[in-house]
C-alpha cells in the first residue's frame, strides 16, 4: 500500500446501512455463541470468557498489524468482542453477584473512562481517526466494554426489569430508531451518536439472542443455541461475501 493510501484509509469499515445489519447479526450471533458455549456445553462464564478473551486477543493483535482494512478480519473481531462480552457480564452479573444494575453501572464507567482516555490520548474518538496503531487499540478496547455493556444492559431490562425478550427488543429498537432521527434531522455530533447506536444495537442483539434460545417457559423460542449461532454466522459470512465494504476514511 502507497503512503499516500495510509494517510487516507481508516482500518475500519465506511458506517453504512450494511454495517449496521452486520453489526446486529454479530451482537445476536455473540449472546447464542456465548450461551452455547458457557450453557450449552456447561463450560461455565469463566472457562468461556477465557476461551473468547483469548480469540479476542488473537483477533485484535491481528487486526492491528494487518496494513489495510480486511472485512473478513474486521468482524472476526467484532464477534470476538461481542462474545466474550456476553460471558464476561454474565459472569460479573451471575457468578460474581454483582446484578445487572451494578455491572451496568460498573461498565458504563469503564466504558466512558475508555473514551475519555482515548479523546485525550489522540484529540478524536470518531472512528475516521482510527487509522494507527494507538488508536484502533483504543477503538477495539472501548468496542469490547461497549459490548460488555450492552449484554448487561440487554439482561437487566429483559430480566431485571421485566420487559421480556420482545419488550427489550422492542425497546432497544425503538431508541435505536431515536438515534436514526437525530442523525437525520439534527446536528448533534455524529460521533456522539455513532456511540450511541453502537452500544445500542448490543442490547437489541442480546434480547434477540434470548429470544431465539431461551425456553419457551422463559419467554424465548427454545432453538438450538449451536443451531441459531450457526444460522446467524451464515448470513454474516454471506453478506461480507456478497457485499464489498470499503474501508472509512481516515481524517487529516
Amino acid at each position: 500500500m502507497r503512503d499516500d493510501e495510509k494517510d487516507t484509509s481508516s482500518k475500519v469499515p465506511e458506517v453504512t446501512f450494511l454495517f449496521w445489519v452486520i453489526k446486529i447479526a454479530a451482537t445476536t450471533l455473540g449472546e447464542t455463541g456465548g450461551d452455547a458455549v458457557s450453557m450449552s456445553l456447561g463450560l461455565g462464564y469463566l472457562v468461556g470468557t477465557a476461551i473468547f478473551a483469548g480469540i479476542f486477543l488473537v483477533a485484535v493483535a491481528v487486526q492491528i498489524r494487518a496494513r489495510r482494512f480486511h472485512p473478513a478480519l474486521y468482524w472476526t473481531t467484532i464477534i470476538a468482542t461481542t462474545t466474550v462480552g456476553t460471558t464476561l457480564a454474565d459472569f460479573a452479573d451471575r457468578s460474581l453477584g454483582i446484578g445487572y444494575a451494578g455491572g451496568s453501572a460498573l461498565l458504563l464507567a469503564l466504558l466512558i473512562a475508555s473514551l475519555a482516555v482515548w479523546q485525550r490520548t489522540t484529540g478524536s474518538v470518531s472512528v475516521a481517526s482510527v487509522s494507527s496503531p494507538r488508536a484502533e487499540l483504543f477503538y477495539w478496547v472501548t468496542i469490547m466494554f461497549s459490548q460488555t455493556l450492552g449484554t448487561a444492559l440487554g439482561d437487566w431490562v429483559a430480566d431485571g426489569a421485566g420487559l421480556g425478550y420482545r419488550g427489550g427488543a422492542l425497546l432497544f429498537g425503538g431508541l435505536l430508531a431515536v438515534v436514526v432521527a437525530l442523525f437525520a434531522f439534527t446536528r448533534i455530533s455524529r460521533t456522539v451518536l455513532f456511540w450511541l447506536a453502537f452500544v445500542l444495537t448490543r442490547p437489541l442483539g442480546a434480547v434477540l439472542g434470548d429470544l431465539l434460545d431461551k425456553p419457551v417457559s422463559a419467554g424465548g423460542l427454545d432453538l438450538s443455541r449451536v443451531g441459531a449461532s450457526a444460522v446467524l454466522l451464515g448470513c454474516i459470512v454471506a453478506l461480507v461475501a456478497l457485499f464489498p465494504q470499503r474501508a472509512g476514511r481516515a481524517a487529516h
